[in-house]
Protein backbone atom coordinates (compact mmCIF):
# COMPACT_ATOMS: atom_id res chain seq x y z
CA UNK A 1 0.00 0.00 0.00
CA UNK A 2 1.31 3.35 -1.04
CA UNK A 3 1.25 6.14 1.36
CA UNK A 4 -1.62 8.52 0.99
CA UNK A 5 0.75 11.41 0.47
CA UNK A 6 2.35 9.67 -2.49
CA UNK A 7 -0.96 9.10 -4.15
CA UNK A 8 -1.89 12.76 -3.59
CA UNK A 9 1.42 13.86 -4.99
CA UNK A 10 0.95 11.78 -8.12
CA UNK A 11 -2.55 13.15 -8.65
CA UNK A 12 -1.37 16.73 -8.03
CA UNK A 13 1.55 16.41 -10.46
CA UNK A 14 -0.45 14.98 -13.30
CA UNK A 15 -1.94 18.38 -14.33
CA UNK A 16 1.49 19.93 -14.16
CA UNK A 17 2.95 17.16 -16.27
CA UNK A 18 0.14 17.52 -18.74
CA UNK A 19 0.74 21.29 -18.91
CA UNK A 20 4.47 20.68 -19.41
CA UNK A 21 3.81 18.23 -22.27
CA UNK A 22 1.37 20.65 -23.90
CA UNK A 23 3.85 23.52 -23.54
CA UNK A 24 6.66 21.41 -24.98
CA UNK A 25 4.50 20.42 -27.92
CA UNK A 26 3.60 24.11 -28.49
CA UNK A 27 7.22 25.20 -28.26
CA UNK A 28 8.27 22.52 -30.70
CA UNK A 29 5.63 23.60 -33.16
CA UNK A 30 6.72 27.21 -32.85
CA UNK A 31 10.33 26.30 -33.46
CA UNK A 32 9.36 24.38 -36.61
CA UNK A 33 7.26 27.30 -37.94
CA UNK A 34 9.72 30.02 -36.91
CA UNK A 35 7.33 31.68 -34.46
CA UNK A 36 8.89 33.44 -31.45
CA UNK A 37 9.54 31.11 -28.57
CA UNK A 38 8.56 33.53 -25.85
CA UNK A 39 6.44 36.63 -26.06
CA UNK A 40 7.92 37.73 -22.78
CA UNK A 41 11.39 37.60 -24.37
CA UNK A 42 10.52 38.65 -27.95
CA UNK A 43 8.31 41.65 -27.12
CA UNK A 44 11.11 43.69 -25.51
CA UNK A 45 13.46 42.63 -28.29
CA UNK A 46 10.91 43.66 -30.88
CA UNK A 47 10.37 47.00 -29.19
CA UNK A 48 14.13 47.50 -29.02
CA UNK A 49 14.54 46.62 -32.70
CA UNK A 50 11.70 48.91 -33.72
CA UNK A 51 13.26 51.68 -31.69
CA UNK A 52 16.58 51.22 -33.48
CA UNK A 53 14.78 51.25 -36.82
CA UNK A 54 12.87 54.41 -35.87
CA UNK A 55 16.07 56.09 -34.69
CA UNK A 56 17.79 55.10 -37.92
CA UNK A 57 14.89 56.42 -40.00
CA UNK A 58 14.86 59.66 -38.01
CA UNK A 59 18.60 60.04 -38.45
CA UNK A 60 18.22 59.30 -42.15
CA UNK A 61 15.52 61.94 -42.50
CA UNK A 62 17.60 64.46 -40.58
CA UNK A 63 20.61 63.62 -42.71
CA UNK A 64 18.58 63.94 -45.90
CA UNK A 65 17.19 67.31 -44.73
CA UNK A 66 20.69 68.56 -43.95
CA UNK A 67 21.89 67.29 -47.32
CA UNK A 68 19.06 69.06 -49.10
CA UNK A 69 19.77 72.26 -47.20
CA UNK A 70 23.48 72.02 -47.92
CA UNK A 71 22.69 71.29 -51.57
CA UNK A 72 20.40 74.33 -51.75
CA UNK A 73 23.08 76.50 -50.13
CA UNK A 74 25.69 75.23 -52.58
CA UNK A 75 23.36 75.83 -55.54
CA UNK A 76 22.57 79.35 -54.33
CA UNK A 77 26.26 80.01 -53.79
CA UNK A 78 27.14 78.83 -57.28
CA UNK A 79 24.32 80.92 -58.75
CA UNK A 80 25.47 83.95 -56.77
CA UNK A 81 29.05 83.51 -57.90
CA UNK A 82 27.98 83.07 -61.53
CA UNK A 83 25.76 86.16 -61.33
CA UNK A 84 28.58 88.15 -59.76
CA UNK A 85 31.02 87.02 -62.43
CA UNK A 86 28.54 87.90 -65.17
CA UNK A 87 27.89 91.30 -63.61
CA UNK A 88 31.61 91.99 -63.28
CA UNK A 89 32.15 91.02 -66.92
CA UNK A 90 29.31 93.27 -68.07
CA UNK A 91 30.66 96.16 -65.99
CA UNK A 92 34.14 95.62 -67.37
CA UNK A 93 32.78 95.67 -70.92
CA UNK A 94 30.63 98.74 -70.27
CA UNK A 95 33.49 100.67 -68.66
CA UNK A 96 36.48 99.41 -70.61
CA UNK A 97 35.23 98.72 -74.12
CA UNK A 98 31.88 100.12 -75.16
CA UNK A 99 32.25 103.62 -73.72
CA UNK A 100 35.21 104.24 -76.06
CA UNK A 101 33.79 102.42 -79.09
CA UNK A 102 32.91 105.65 -80.92
CA UNK A 103 30.58 104.98 -83.80
CA UNK A 104 29.30 106.92 -86.78
CA UNK A 105 25.61 106.41 -87.41
CA UNK A 106 23.88 107.38 -90.62
CA UNK A 107 20.23 108.23 -91.20
CA UNK A 108 18.19 109.79 -93.99
CA UNK A 109 15.39 112.23 -93.12
CA UNK A 110 12.77 113.51 -95.63
CA UNK A 111 12.42 117.08 -94.34
CA UNK A 112 13.49 119.43 -97.18
CA UNK A 113 11.41 121.47 -99.58
CA UNK A 114 10.66 119.87 -102.93
CA UNK A 115 13.23 121.81 -104.95
CA UNK A 116 16.07 121.41 -102.44
CA UNK A 117 19.18 119.32 -103.13
CA UNK A 118 20.30 116.77 -100.57
CA UNK A 119 22.05 118.18 -97.52
CA UNK A 120 24.56 116.36 -95.29
CA UNK A 121 24.44 117.42 -91.62
CA UNK A 122 26.89 116.14 -89.00
CA UNK A 123 25.22 116.04 -85.57
CA UNK A 124 27.64 116.08 -82.60
CA UNK A 125 26.57 116.14 -78.96
CA UNK A 126 27.61 115.45 -75.37
CA UNK A 127 31.38 115.25 -75.77
CA UNK A 128 31.85 115.59 -71.98
CA UNK A 129 35.52 116.21 -72.72
CA UNK A 130 38.40 116.05 -70.26
CA UNK A 131 41.95 117.15 -71.16
CA UNK A 132 43.41 113.62 -71.31
CA UNK A 133 40.87 112.14 -73.75
CA UNK A 134 43.23 112.34 -76.70
CA UNK A 135 41.85 109.32 -78.56
CA UNK A 136 38.38 110.82 -78.60
CA UNK A 137 39.79 114.14 -79.77
CA UNK A 138 41.50 112.47 -82.73
CA UNK A 139 38.39 110.47 -83.63
CA UNK A 140 36.13 113.53 -83.65
CA UNK A 141 38.62 115.58 -85.67
CA UNK A 142 38.73 112.81 -88.29
CA UNK A 143 34.99 113.28 -88.91
CA UNK A 144 35.97 116.21 -91.10
CA UNK A 145 36.84 113.63 -93.77
CA UNK A 146 33.08 113.10 -94.22
CA UNK A 147 32.90 116.63 -95.70
CA UNK A 148 29.53 117.55 -94.18
CA UNK A 149 27.68 120.61 -95.47
CA UNK A 150 26.73 121.68 -91.95
CA UNK A 151 27.81 120.79 -88.39
CA UNK A 152 25.35 121.06 -85.48
CA UNK A 153 26.60 120.79 -81.88
CA UNK A 154 23.86 120.33 -79.26
CA UNK A 155 25.91 120.93 -76.12
CA UNK A 156 27.47 119.34 -73.03
CA UNK A 157 30.97 119.75 -74.42
CA UNK A 158 32.87 120.10 -71.13
CA UNK A 159 33.55 117.82 -68.17
CA UNK A 160 36.57 119.65 -66.74
CA UNK A 161 37.51 123.30 -66.14
CA UNK A 162 40.59 122.95 -68.36
CA UNK A 163 38.89 121.09 -71.22
CA UNK A 164 38.23 124.01 -73.62
CA UNK A 165 41.50 123.45 -75.57
CA UNK A 166 40.69 119.73 -75.80
CA UNK A 167 37.23 120.48 -77.25
CA UNK A 168 38.76 122.86 -79.79
CA UNK A 169 41.31 120.23 -80.81
CA UNK A 170 38.50 117.71 -81.26
CA UNK A 171 36.35 120.03 -83.37
CA UNK A 172 39.50 121.20 -85.16
CA UNK A 173 38.86 121.39 -88.92
CA UNK A 174 35.10 121.09 -88.42
CA UNK A 175 35.14 124.66 -87.11
CA UNK A 176 36.09 125.77 -90.63
CA UNK A 177 32.80 124.41 -91.96
CA UNK A 178 29.39 126.05 -91.51
CA UNK A 179 28.24 125.24 -87.99
CA UNK A 180 25.92 126.18 -85.14
CA UNK A 181 25.59 125.31 -81.46
CA UNK A 182 23.67 125.59 -78.21
CA UNK A 183 24.95 124.76 -74.73
CA UNK A 184 23.86 122.20 -72.14
CA UNK A 185 24.20 121.95 -68.39
CA UNK A 186 27.74 120.53 -68.64
CA UNK A 187 28.93 123.58 -70.49
CA UNK A 188 27.91 125.78 -67.57
CA UNK A 189 28.60 123.49 -64.59
CA UNK A 190 31.05 120.65 -63.97
CA UNK A 191 29.62 117.19 -63.25
CA UNK A 192 29.51 115.93 -59.67
CA UNK A 193 29.26 112.45 -58.13
CA UNK A 194 25.63 111.36 -57.82
CA UNK A 195 23.75 108.36 -56.54
CA UNK A 196 23.04 106.25 -59.67
CA UNK A 197 19.57 105.40 -58.32
CA UNK A 198 18.47 109.02 -58.76
CA UNK A 199 18.45 108.51 -62.52
CA UNK A 200 15.51 106.15 -62.05
CA UNK A 201 13.42 108.93 -60.51
CA UNK A 202 11.01 110.93 -62.66
CA UNK A 203 12.82 113.95 -64.07
CA UNK A 204 10.62 116.45 -62.25
CA UNK A 205 11.39 114.95 -58.81
CA UNK A 206 15.16 115.24 -59.04
CA UNK A 207 16.98 117.82 -57.01
CA UNK A 208 19.42 119.74 -59.19
CA UNK A 209 23.03 119.10 -58.21
CA UNK A 210 25.39 121.63 -59.78
CA UNK A 211 29.15 121.49 -59.79
CA UNK A 212 31.58 124.35 -60.03
CA UNK A 213 31.20 126.79 -62.95
CA UNK A 214 32.89 125.92 -66.25
CA UNK A 215 34.54 128.38 -68.71
CA UNK A 216 31.62 128.35 -71.17
CA UNK A 217 32.28 131.95 -72.23
CA UNK A 218 35.76 130.97 -73.46
CA UNK A 219 34.29 128.09 -75.44
CA UNK A 220 31.58 130.28 -76.94
CA UNK A 221 34.10 132.94 -77.95
CA UNK A 222 36.36 130.36 -79.63
CA UNK A 223 33.48 128.83 -81.60
CA UNK A 224 32.01 132.11 -82.77
CA UNK A 225 35.45 133.44 -83.75
CA UNK A 226 35.74 130.50 -86.13
CA UNK A 227 32.36 131.34 -87.66
CA UNK A 228 29.89 129.04 -85.90
CA UNK A 229 26.51 130.51 -84.97
CA UNK A 230 25.49 130.73 -81.31
CA UNK A 231 21.76 129.93 -81.41
CA UNK A 232 21.03 130.57 -77.73
CA UNK A 233 17.62 132.28 -77.93
CA UNK A 234 18.37 133.42 -81.46
CA UNK A 235 16.92 132.98 -84.94
CA UNK A 236 19.29 132.92 -87.91
CA UNK A 237 19.12 132.30 -91.65
CA UNK A 238 21.92 130.91 -93.83
CA UNK A 239 22.44 129.05 -97.08
CA UNK A 240 24.63 125.94 -97.19
CA UNK A 241 24.90 123.27 -99.86
CA UNK A 242 22.35 125.11 -101.98
CA UNK A 243 19.67 124.96 -99.23
CA UNK A 244 18.35 128.05 -97.44
CA UNK A 245 17.95 127.24 -93.74
CA UNK A 246 15.98 129.13 -91.11
CA UNK A 247 17.21 128.05 -87.69
CA UNK A 248 16.45 128.89 -84.05
CA UNK A 249 17.81 127.62 -80.76
CA UNK A 250 17.27 127.61 -77.00
CA UNK A 251 19.31 127.58 -73.83
CA UNK A 252 19.20 124.30 -71.91
CA UNK A 253 15.62 123.28 -71.04
CA UNK A 254 16.94 120.72 -68.55
CA UNK A 255 18.08 123.63 -66.39
CA UNK A 256 14.87 125.49 -67.25
CA UNK A 257 16.91 128.20 -68.96
CA UNK A 258 14.79 128.04 -72.11
CA UNK A 259 12.77 131.10 -73.11
CA UNK A 260 10.87 130.11 -76.21
CA UNK A 261 9.02 133.42 -76.28
CA UNK A 262 12.25 135.03 -77.55
CA UNK A 263 12.28 132.91 -80.72
CA UNK A 264 8.61 132.04 -81.23
CA UNK A 265 6.96 132.53 -84.60
CA UNK A 266 6.61 130.60 -87.82
CA UNK A 267 9.66 130.29 -90.09
CA UNK A 268 9.50 131.94 -93.53
CA UNK A 269 7.57 129.77 -95.97
CA UNK A 270 10.14 130.11 -98.75
CA UNK A 271 13.06 128.43 -96.93
CA UNK A 272 14.17 124.93 -97.83
CA UNK A 273 14.52 123.83 -94.17
CA UNK A 274 13.37 125.14 -90.80
CA UNK A 275 15.64 123.75 -88.08
CA UNK A 276 15.25 123.91 -84.30
CA UNK A 277 18.23 123.23 -82.00
CA UNK A 278 18.10 122.41 -78.28
CA UNK A 279 20.17 120.44 -75.80
CA UNK A 280 17.50 118.60 -73.81
CA UNK A 281 14.51 117.35 -75.86
CA UNK A 282 11.84 118.32 -73.35
CA UNK A 283 8.33 117.76 -74.75
CA UNK A 284 7.23 121.33 -73.96
CA UNK A 285 10.01 122.61 -76.22
CA UNK A 286 9.28 120.11 -78.98
CA UNK A 287 5.60 121.02 -78.88
CA UNK A 288 6.52 124.69 -79.28
CA UNK A 289 8.74 124.06 -82.31
CA UNK A 290 6.09 121.80 -83.83
CA UNK A 291 3.40 124.39 -83.21
CA UNK A 292 5.41 126.96 -85.16
CA UNK A 293 5.81 124.54 -88.07
CA UNK A 294 9.49 123.58 -87.89
CA UNK A 295 10.63 120.72 -90.11
CA UNK A 296 13.32 119.25 -87.88
CA UNK A 297 14.66 119.55 -84.32
CA UNK A 298 18.10 118.27 -83.26
CA UNK A 299 18.82 117.50 -79.59
CA UNK A 300 21.15 115.55 -77.30
CA UNK A 301 21.30 115.14 -73.51
CA UNK A 302 19.83 111.62 -73.17
CA UNK A 303 23.03 109.68 -74.01
CA UNK A 304 20.58 107.30 -75.66
CA UNK A 305 19.84 105.95 -72.19
CA UNK A 306 23.56 105.14 -71.70
CA UNK A 307 22.75 101.85 -69.96
CA UNK A 308 20.27 99.97 -72.11
CA UNK A 309 18.74 96.50 -72.05
CA UNK A 310 19.10 94.55 -75.30
CA UNK A 311 15.67 94.06 -76.83
CA UNK A 312 14.16 96.64 -74.46
CA UNK A 313 16.16 99.78 -75.06
CA UNK A 314 16.74 102.74 -72.78
CA UNK A 315 15.73 102.41 -69.15
CA UNK A 316 15.58 106.18 -68.63
CA UNK A 317 16.11 109.34 -70.70
CA UNK A 318 17.03 111.76 -67.87
CA UNK A 319 14.28 114.10 -69.09
CA UNK A 320 10.56 114.06 -69.83
CA UNK A 321 11.03 112.48 -73.26
CA UNK A 322 9.68 108.93 -73.59
CA UNK A 323 12.09 106.00 -73.79
CA UNK A 324 11.18 105.14 -77.38
CA UNK A 325 12.75 108.39 -78.58
CA UNK A 326 15.90 108.19 -76.44
CA UNK A 327 18.08 108.24 -79.56
CA UNK A 328 17.84 108.37 -83.32
CA UNK A 329 15.15 109.73 -85.65
CA UNK A 330 11.45 109.83 -84.86
CA UNK A 331 8.32 111.81 -85.67
CA UNK A 332 6.90 114.47 -83.38
CA UNK A 333 3.44 115.79 -84.00
CA UNK A 334 1.97 115.68 -87.48
CA UNK A 335 4.73 117.48 -89.35
CA UNK A 336 8.01 117.65 -87.47
CA UNK A 337 10.94 115.23 -87.33
CA UNK A 338 13.14 114.81 -84.27
CA UNK A 339 16.68 113.49 -84.07
CA UNK A 340 18.24 112.80 -80.67
CA UNK A 341 21.96 112.02 -80.52
CA UNK A 342 23.19 109.39 -78.06
CA UNK A 343 26.30 111.54 -77.69
CA UNK A 344 30.02 110.81 -77.61
CA UNK A 345 30.82 110.91 -73.91
CA UNK A 346 29.75 110.25 -70.35
CA UNK A 347 30.16 111.93 -67.01
CA UNK A 348 33.60 111.15 -65.50
CA UNK A 349 31.68 109.83 -62.48
CA UNK A 350 29.67 107.35 -64.56
CA UNK A 351 32.12 106.19 -67.26
CA UNK A 352 30.04 103.28 -68.55
CA UNK A 353 27.85 102.48 -71.54
CA UNK A 354 26.01 99.26 -72.27
CA UNK A 355 24.07 98.40 -75.46
CA UNK A 356 24.36 102.08 -76.37
CA UNK A 357 27.74 102.97 -77.91
CA UNK A 358 28.86 106.60 -78.14
CA UNK A 359 28.07 108.15 -81.49
CA UNK A 360 28.12 110.98 -83.94
CA UNK A 361 25.46 110.99 -86.68
CA UNK A 362 25.66 111.92 -90.34
CA UNK A 363 22.16 112.93 -91.42
CA UNK A 364 21.29 113.05 -95.09
CA UNK A 365 18.35 115.41 -95.52
CA UNK A 366 16.19 114.85 -98.60
CA UNK A 367 12.94 116.36 -99.97
CA UNK A 368 9.73 115.36 -98.19
CA UNK A 369 8.45 113.68 -101.35
CA UNK A 370 11.09 110.96 -100.84
CA UNK A 371 9.39 109.78 -97.64
CA UNK A 372 8.54 106.47 -99.30
CA UNK A 373 12.26 105.62 -99.40
CA UNK A 374 12.15 105.27 -95.61
CA UNK A 375 15.05 106.37 -93.43
CA UNK A 376 16.39 103.63 -91.15
CA UNK A 377 19.33 104.63 -88.99
CA UNK A 378 22.30 102.28 -89.04
CA UNK A 379 25.73 102.13 -87.49
CA UNK A 380 28.93 102.02 -89.50
CA UNK A 381 32.04 100.33 -88.13
CA UNK A 382 35.39 99.30 -89.46
CA UNK A 383 37.28 102.49 -90.42
CA UNK A 384 39.08 105.10 -88.33
CA UNK A 385 36.44 107.69 -89.15
CA UNK A 386 33.40 105.50 -88.82
CA UNK A 387 34.30 103.60 -85.69
CA UNK A 388 37.12 103.40 -83.23
CA UNK A 389 38.18 102.50 -79.73
CA UNK A 390 40.77 104.02 -77.49
CA UNK A 391 41.64 105.07 -73.98
CA UNK A 392 39.71 108.07 -72.75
Amino acid sequence: MRPAGAVGARHSSEPAARQFREKSTELGARRRTGVSISREIDAPAKRSTEGVIREHATATRLGSGRSRRLGAVNTFGRTLLATGALGASALGYAAGIERTHWTLRKATLPVLGESSPRLRVLHISDLHMTPNQTSKQRWVAALDELEPDLVVNTGDNLAHPQAVPAVLRALGPLLDRPGMFVFGSNDYYAPKPKNPARYLLPSGKKKRIRGRPLPWRDLRAAMTERGWLDLTHRRRQLTVGGVTIHTAGLDDPHLKRDRYSEIEGKPPAEVGLSLGVTHSPEPRVLDAFDGDGYDLVLAGHTHGGQLCVPGFGAIVTNCELDRGRAKGPSEWGEHMRLHVSAGLGTSPYAPVRFACPPEATLLTLVPRSQRSEEYPAHSITGTPVESGTGVG
